[in-house]
């Protein structure tokens, strides 16, 4: 029996203008979890959303993001930056060495507000569903200068992500840039 070894800067790569995604650990290395490093770009706002039986845990590796894991007092189609827990939690500033577990039905989502891109390392149970979302929404990013929200949306359904709040990118607005 045999374990891998990733070198920095390897394993395979999946490039858009919204996101870069290098796989480190998959299903078909015998892995029951999915292993990626990801490079968020300024503006990205992965939107809030939950997931019925996956579990996800996000570790910053260089940069900032805001992060956010609880389910609000009350939730708003447009926007979850502003969004409190029943304790009074809001979104987390985080930086490099910060991580969030997000464990199934809980809403969750991260922003890189800043102008410089985030490293952060992100692992999802059970693979193979992140690896093969990653491709599919590379192809969909890839396909042209807009996006379509339909393919997009029936992406989501077949892989167990049931968004709350829109996906963004795009250049960080003013009066969210942070640095």
């Amino acid at each position: 029996m045999s374990g891998s070894i990733v070198p920095a800067g390897h394993g395979r790569k999946l490039v858009t203008k919204a996101q870069e995604v290098t796989f480190k650990v998959t299903a078909a290395d015998g892995s029951v979890v999915s292993c990626f490093e990801v490079v968020v770009p300024p503006g990205f706002d992965v939107g809030a959303h939950t997931h019925h039986r996956s579990q996800e845990f996000f570790y910053v590796l260089e940069g900032e993001l805001e992060l956010l894991a609880f389910e609000p007092v009350t939730r708003t189609a447009d926007g979850w930056h502003d969004w409190e827990s029943p304790a009074g939690d809001r979104v987390a500033r985080a930086g490099a060495g910060s991580c969030m577990f997000v464990p199934p039905g809980c809403p969750h989502a991260f922003r890189n507000a800043t102008d410089k891109p985030v490293r952060m390392l992100f692992q999802s149970y059970p693979s193979p569903d992140h690896e093969r979302y990653f491709e599919e929404i590379c192809e969909i990013f890839s396909t042209g200068q807009s996006v379509d929200p339909e393919a997009v949306q029936k992406l989501r359904d077949r892989y167990d992500v049931s968004q709350i709040t829109p996906l963004r990118y795009g250049p960080v607005p003013h009066h969210t840039s942070r640095r």
